[in-house]
């Protein structure tokens, strides 16, 4: 057998020694944001003795969307399930915590979890109805469901009906016993969801059935032919997101102290600015969810004051967004600087370098 393309040792037709290549995952700028991070968390769990009640709140706030952007970029973004009703979990899981708290008695933060588990439930007879659509139609789909959930709720007297109700003071004050300790610890259950999400979210990319996932993403039909479960992978993703999704939900309303119908199940609240975060960050990208809520905020608390100019100003910065960088604002500055902050890709170098 000819070997002209291959010289001896093993040489490539470039006069490459194939054996001093490597792949690896991580580089470089990837090992320097990982030990950025771990700086920046530890501020940041240190934030009760440095910042003030508002900065607190505001970041517990940032921490909050920036979990829900990147929960609907790992549907949308990975999976391609691009869902206008994730409001749906979000209530569902605030009205999951007062219910397990008020009728049956667990502690907030037991409930929390308690949420994420009916959520996961709740997910799978949904899935199962809404994975019979497809593009539109399946979008349409999940907001329909999340109207049904809205309405539904809406029904339950003992959840204060249409009109919402308030977390009872005995368990607010069962979280901690001052004002200043809740507040702390609100803050840090925030910050501890959005690791938690973050991780998740990195945990599974990195796995099997992350590749399955960015197979899929990148071409479905040659996924199926390499032997790929995609509804299976999908389901996955969508019940593991709806999960994520509900105990973040519960947190946000056990910030707020009160829940109603239309304040839960939000589609301009929990959906539409969620996917303006991850459409401008970057979608299919962890690092563009974390730009698009730094980006959101900026321009939320800049021109929030303005009243509906700031929706305007929120429209066309999307418009842009979309027009000149469809991959977001981490896609210029991936395609301009080759930077990878999360080691989710192979690359190929010489172990010489």
């Amino acid at each position: 057998m000819s070997r002209s393309g291959m010289g001896s040792g093993g040489t490539g037709s470039n006069g490459m020694n194939v054996e001093s290549l490597s792949v690896t995952r991580g580089s470089r700028a990837s090992i320097i944001a990982m030990c950025c991070a771990v700086v920046i968390l530890a501020i940041l769990i240190a934030a009760p003795w440095w910042a003030g009640r508002a900065d607190m709140r505001l970041m517990g706030e940032v921490f909050l969307y920036l979990s829900l952007a990147s929960l609907w970029n790992l549907m949308a973004g990975y999976a391609g399930l691009v869902s206008v009703g994730q409001q749906a979990f979000v209530g569902f899981g605030g009205y999951m915590l007062f219910a397990l708290t008020i009728f049956a008695g667990l502690h907030p933060i037991v409930a929390i979890v308690g949420a994420g588990l009916l959520g996961a439930l709740i997910a799978i007879p949904v899935a199962t109805l809404v994975f019979r659509l497809r593009g539109a139609y399946f979008a349409i789909g999940t907001w329909v469901v999340a109207e049904v959930f809205r309405l539904s709720f809406a029904q339950v007297s003992s959840l204060g009906g249409g009109s919402g109700t308030s977390l009872p003071i005995s368990i607010i004050k069962s979280m901690a016993s001052g004002r200043q300790a809740r507040e702390w610890m609100s803050y840090w259950l925030a910050l501890g969801v959005a690791v938690l999400v973050i991780a998740a979210v990195f945990l599974f990319l990195r796995s099997r059935k992350g590749l399955a996932l960015s197979a899929i993403r990148d071409n479905e039909l040659a996924a199926s032919s390499l032997g790929i479960d995609i509804w299976r992978t999908k389901f996955l993703v969508y019940v593991v997101t709806a999960a994520l999704t509900a105990m973040v939900g519960a947190l946000i309303f056990l910030q707020k102290l009160r829940i109603s119908p239309d304040a839960a199940f939000s589609v301009n609240d929990w959906t539409a600015f969620v996917i303006f975060i991850v459409v401008i960050g970057g979608i299919g990208s962890l690092e563009g969810p974390i730009i698009g809520t730094l980006v959101f905020f900026a321009l939320r608390e800049t021109l929030a004051d303005l009243g509906t100019i700031y929706l305007i100003a929120l429209g066309l910065v999307a418009i842009v967004v979309m027009l000149k960088a469809p991959q977001g604002l981490w896609g210029l500055i991936r395609a301009r600087w080759d930077l990878q902050l999360f080691p989710l890709g192979y690359r190929v170098k010489s172990k010489d370098t």
